[in-house]
């Protein structure tokens, strides 16, 4: 019998990311919003709004981090509930990706809830795994970082749990759309003075790309801080009022200015952190810099800032991808489910 098509999932809490594999080969991916934090219904709507093919009979692989969102009581509720609207929704075989336990299926993965919840990282580095044996895997997306070595062809991340992993550094809670500007730093220089800023959340780190011209086009799926246009005079005006100003106090070449200020601030936070995984005794010196996700862009500075050579994951996958690749890489851990499903017997 031929087989079948693979689809794989990333239900985060705030996108739902899927991607097309045929005859091996990923042809698509896509991203949707998903306000999870409204309660499951969400995920109806996000469904709805993925191209057609994610509706249509497949092999289902489904990695996940929703199972944080706050309309859950803790990660096993979240594991069960999400797994079960996998099971329920998809049409074909649906597994859920558990990480060092493998392909389960969906009323299974409860009783591995500790390994199911938030292992999407862990499907990304097993692919790339295939492809790199040792390499600083580094997925930037619009909330959260994942710095994962992989040593000898596998993921050696110390840390598995987000816990474990925010305690190691694998796990950097930055991203390039949704952290709030001052998450990342509590002053800023701005008109020849070092200013306090307001800790309020006026301004995200998708303003301070989109002045600076390196937001990827799609990447912002959410409301803005104010609920309002998303234009660079929009971001610079919501910019300002971090540091208590109106937007015509100043020319536009200050507000990239402090812009820039940001900018550096998430680079070096990550820059430390993939710093110190780099010395790690198991990885080989040289190890290059695996980048993806929403970030990658930030991935490239990093590796250059850190003197290793960078390498795109979608480059590095190459001869298994023949579709759109800017959201191949930003669904990275849905493109990964989907690959490994093609591995799986799904017995």
């Amino acid at each position: 019998m031929p087989v079948p098509k693979q689809i794989g999932w990333d239900l985060g809490g705030v996108h739902v990311k899927a991607a097309l594999v045929e005859d091996g080969r990923v042809v698509a991916a896509a991203q949707v919003p998903c306000p999870l934090w409204q309660g499951v219904a969400a995920l109806d709507g996000s469904l709805a709004a993925l191209p057609d093919w994610a509706r249509g009979e497949a092999r289902h692989a489904v990695t996940m981090t929703g199972e944080l969102t706050d309309c859950f009581a803790d990660r096993r509720e979240g594991v069960a509930t999400l797994s079960g609207w996998a099971g329920r929704h998809l049409q074909g075989r649906v597994r859920i990706y558990a990480g060092r336990s493998g392909l389960v299926a969906p009323e299974a993965a409860a009783g591995v809830f500790a390994d199911v919840a938030s292992a999407n990282w862990h499907a990304t580095a097993a692919v790339t795994g295939q492809h790199a044996p040792d390499a600083l895997l580094v997925d930037i997306g619009s909330t959260t970082a994942d710095l994962i070595p992989i040593v000898r062809g596998r993921p050696a991340a110390t840390g598995y749990s987000d816990a474990e992993r925010l305690e190691t550094g694998e796990l950097v809670y930055t991203g390039v759309v949704r952290t709030p500007v001052v998450a990342l730093s509590d002053h800023a220089p701005f008109a020849g003075r070092r200013t306090r800023l307001m800790t309020e959340t006026f301004a995200h780190m998708a303003d301070v790309y989109r002045i600076l011209g390196l937001l990827p086009e799609g990447a912002d799926q959410q409301a803005s801080g104010d609920r309002k246009g998303k234009s660079v005079s929009e971001s610079e005006t919501r910019l300002a009022r971090i540091v208590g100003r109106d937007r015509a106090e100043a020319a536009p070449a200050a507000w990239a200015a402090l812009a820039g200020h940001f900018a550096e601030a998430q680079l070096r936070l990550l820059h430390d952190a993939a710093a110190i995984l780099l010395t790690r005794p198991d990885l080989p010196a040289g190890a290059p810099l695996v980048v993806c996700g929403a970030g990658a862009f930030l991935g490239l500075r990093m590796a250059e800032r850190l003197g290793r050579d960078a390498i795109r994951l979608v480059t590095l996958l190459d001869g298994r991808i023949a579709g759109q690749r800017d959201w191949i890489s930003t669904c990275g851990p849905a493109v990964a489910a989907g690959l490994i499903a093609t591995e799986d017997a799904f017995a």
